[in-house]
């Protein structure tokens, strides 16, 4: 095993999400943050440099931690200019801005339902 593969092992390297809908889940992302994709096939697109790389999956279910998902928690600069974005880009935001331990952060889904998380200093 050379040093990069050695750097890497048993580490977290890729999520996927559900998406109940594919095209809006992408679409959201995209002018939410920017974020581009590659389609493989008509159930599956994948994103990548975005901290971790990932993908989304065709799927009737979400991810939230009412049900138990993993909250996935994105970094910002400027919380709330991330918290506008994410409104404008057609996201909801289900737990507004708190403080905690390390720095505040919101809550919200994306239109497939998934709930994530955007923290800040």
């Amino acid at each position: 095993m050379d040093n990069s593969q050695k750097e890497s092992h048993e580490k977290i390297n890729y999520v996927e999400f559900p998406a109940v809908d594919l095209s809006a889940t992408k679409a959201f992302f995209t002018q939410a943050f920017g974020w581009e994709f590659v389609d493989y096939g008509e159930d599956y697109s994948a994103f990548s440099n975005q901290g971790l790389d990932g993908g989304f999956f065709q799927s009737t279910l979400c991810s939230t931690t009412a049900n138990g998902g993993a909250l996935v928690v994105l970094y910002s600069q400027e919380l709330e200019t991330s918290l506008q974005n994410v409104e404008k880009a057609g996201g909801v935001i289900v737990r507004p801005i708190f403080s905690f331990p390390g720095g505040r952060r919101f809550h919200f889904t994306e239109p497939s339902g998934n709930e994530l998380a955007i923290w800040s200093d």
